[in-house]
């Protein structure tokens, strides 16, 4: 055991004694059957000074050991992992999760307050329930649409890599493939993620990982509307395996009404049509790399312009076909003969002419010809002959001398 003397070397009902180490899934690793050592009152915690239980495992095949850095308490006030200090929830670092929900850290730095405060702390955590976070800004907070858009849906086991062989890096490792640790380029000196405090973590301060991902949060493309307003469907693709209609509808159905939704299961995708186009924007808005649906994030974008698609599709699957020769490119517009002069209103019905089939001129005409001084319209020109079978002089449309006159 090995404990420096200090305020808390003589308090030993204060120090902490634990089963089993809280551990993000990352840490853990991906091995189900882990082989853990235990050692009581091993190491002082790095933030509050106190001896806790150790912890040291190995997360899965050629990985490096990990261990336990902070004593359960501290971690419970954060509610981060005993050994990345991340957020449990999320994976994040303290300082972009503190924020985006905008808590201020009010945490003593003095050895003397910090020692008051971890032991009052303690005992508000027996009472309560000790597998919720102790810090009452963390429990009324919800999810913000930062921390959904940064948020990892899956464990990163890459950070469990052994370091950088130091050997290989002045040339001198002989131990080829059997080497534990990386044959890779280590970190540039320069870089400000090789320069990391475990406690600036903690706190939330100067933390490189956190400013690294600040900026990436607002380097993140948009998803803007489309022109055409009546274009409601949005397209929702990387859909999990076991993924059904009933819960996406559950998903979706908060933002507005639903017209249809059409799952396609074998393309791991579904189109979601709102019957308004606000809705539409209003979900677009909300679930734009924000949603996880079985720890996948599914992919929002809109749907195509269906008179824009349809004019595509029109002009790449039918081309115009060649002109027919001898006729027209288009057929000429009917004929139009007005019964009635311009500026005159058509005449009264008559009760002997009831539906009003003699006009003005016309022969058998009830009421007489045209007005005087109006002459009545001319008669259309006879239209272009385009086919011979048209010409009424052709083929036997001769009137035969001898036939009767009706």
């Amino acid at each position: 055991m090995a404990v420096s003397k200090s305020t808390n070397t003589y308090n030993r009902q204060n120090w902490e004694d634990s089963d089993f180490p809280i551990l993000c899934q990352t840490c853990l690793g991906d091995n189900p059957y882990i082989r853990m050592t235990k050692e009581k009152y091993g190491k002082e915690c790095k933030i509050c000074a106190r001896p806790f239980t150790v912890f040291r495992w190995c997360p899965g095949a050629r990985m490096r050991f990990k261990k336990t850095e902070i004593c359960q308490t501290c971690s419970k006030l954060k509610n981060v992992c005993q050994t990345c200090l991340l957020d449990l929830e999320y994976g994040l670092p303290i300082q972009v999760r503190d924020a985006a929900l905008k808590i201020q850290d009010d945490l003593p730095r003095n050895e003397v307050n910090k020692e008051y405060y971890i032991q009052n702390l303690d005992n508000q955590i027996s009472k309560n329930d000790p597998t919720q976070p102790s810090n009452s800004a963390l429990k009324s907070k919800g999810a913000s649409d930062l921390l959904l858009r940064l948020a990892r849906t899956a464990p990163y086991y890459k950070r469990n890599r052994p370091h950088v062989c130091s050997f290989w890096v002045k040339g001198e490792c002989r131990r080829g493939e059997e080497c534990p640790y990386r044959h890779e380029k280590p970190t540039d000196p320069d870089d400000p993620l090789a320069d990391q405090n475990i406690k600036d973590r903690y706190y939330g301060v100067n933390d490189p990982v956190a400013e690294k991902l600040m900026r990436r949060a607002a380097a993140m493309p948009a998803l803007p509307p489309p022109e055409d307003r009546s274009v409601t469907t949005l397209y929702v693709g990387n859909l999990p395996d076991n993924c059904t209609e009933d819960e996406l509808r559950g998903h979706f159905y908060q933002y507005g009404e639903i017209r249809s939704l059409t799952l396609v299961p074998r393309a791991q995708c579904a189109f979601v049509q709102y019957t308004t186009r606000s809705a539409a924007e209003h979900a677009a808005e909300k679930t734009f790399n924000r949603l996880i649906i079985g720890g996948k994030r599914l992919t929002i974008k809109w749907g195509k312009s269906q008179g824009r698609q349809g004019v595509n599709e029109k002009n790449d699957t039918a081309p115009a076909l060649e002109p027919v020769p001898g006729l027209p490119g288009a057929l000429p517009p009917p004929a139009f003969l007005h019964p009635f002069p311009p500026q005159m209103p058509p005449p009264p019905n008559r009760p002997n002419d009831f539906f009003n089939l003699h006009h003005y001129g016309g022969p058998g005409a009830a009421w007489g010809a045209w007005p005087p001084g109006v002459a009545p319209p001319a008669p259309p020109p006879p239209a272009p002959l385009h086919y011979p079978s048209q010409d009424p002089a052709r083929l036997g449309a001769h009137a035969h001398a001898n036939a009767p006159q009706t």
